[in-house]
């Protein structure tokens, strides 16, 4: 995946005709900053067409739109467009075939800090997963921050964007894949056949993995803990929980 903008910022695109050709192009867009209230015609355009591609949209006042714009003319609309290429689904399936192995893949169930982002980002290469899928609402994009924590990792690791998580872990799971998401009152990880193909779910910050989310996955890993404080951060537990499965993967 070739980086897409110089240095580790996000892409801020500012002006009509340059956020509507943003779209219509295919450039990926994690935000859509809009003028409260605006009804001009070319505006609801670019309000459609960021519907249509379940972009998130944020109707803010003009003194926000000021603050984010670089240029001053922003004529009511910027988008933020990921620093980095997002991948599909498929692409990351084909990664592993082309390397010959079984689909191992992070699927981040609103991670919201850009930090543990691109620090699971850094660890699923490290630990040689195929790739990594994130949702599209409550979640941090690809952005700069997520970039420089990865160090370097998400030029190598693809990243796909899904509109509903559950109904992508179903999808996979015909294709022969099972789950094993973190939560506490699992059973303990060490415990668990995590060999064969298999999605590895990590939940946010606060709440860990949805109920939703939970309810699809076949097995609930728990990492066993003896410290006096409950849970472990994000990027961590992705890591603890990665390198058993990379260790009954090498048995």
């Amino acid at each position: 995946m070739e980086e897409k903008v110089q240095g580790y910022q996000e892409l801020k695109i500012e002006g009509r005709n340059a956020v509507l050709e943003a779209f219509r192009s295919g450039k990926p867009i994690d935000k859509l900053y809009v003028l409260d209230g605006c009804q001009d015609g070319p505006v609801r355009t670019i309000v459609r067409e960021a519907r249509k591609h379940d972009t998130i949209i944020n109707f803010v006042e003009k003194d926000r739109l000021d603050q984010l714009s670089e240029t001053k003319k922003h004529q009511g609309v910027i988008a933020l467009a990921a620093a980095y290429e997002y991948a599909t689904v498929d692409d990351i399936l084909k990664n592993a075939e082309e390397k010959g192995e079984a689909p191992f893949i992070f699927l981040l169930d609103n991670i919201e800090d850009p930090h543990n982002l691109g620090a699971i980002i850094r660890t699923a290469n490290l630990a040689g997963a195929h790739g990594v899928i994130i949702p599209k609402r409550r979640a941090v994009g690809l952005t700069g921050t997520v970039a420089k924590t990865s160090a370097g990792a998400i030029n190598y690791t693809p990243v796909a964007k899904v509109t509903n998580l559950s109904n992508t872990i179903k999808e996979l799971k015909e294709k022969g894949m099972w789950f094993v998401c973190a939560d506490m009152g699992g059973t303990t990880m060490y415990d668990l056949d995590l060999k064969g193909s298999i999605g590895l779910v990590i939940g946010n910050e606060g709440e860990g993995v949805s109920k939703l989310v939970r309810e699809n996955c076949d097995f609930i890993a728990s990492i066993p803990m003896k410290g006096d404080i409950d849970s472990l951060n994000a990027s961590v537990a992705a890591g603890v929980l990665a390198y058993e499965i990379v260790r009954q993967r090498l048995q």
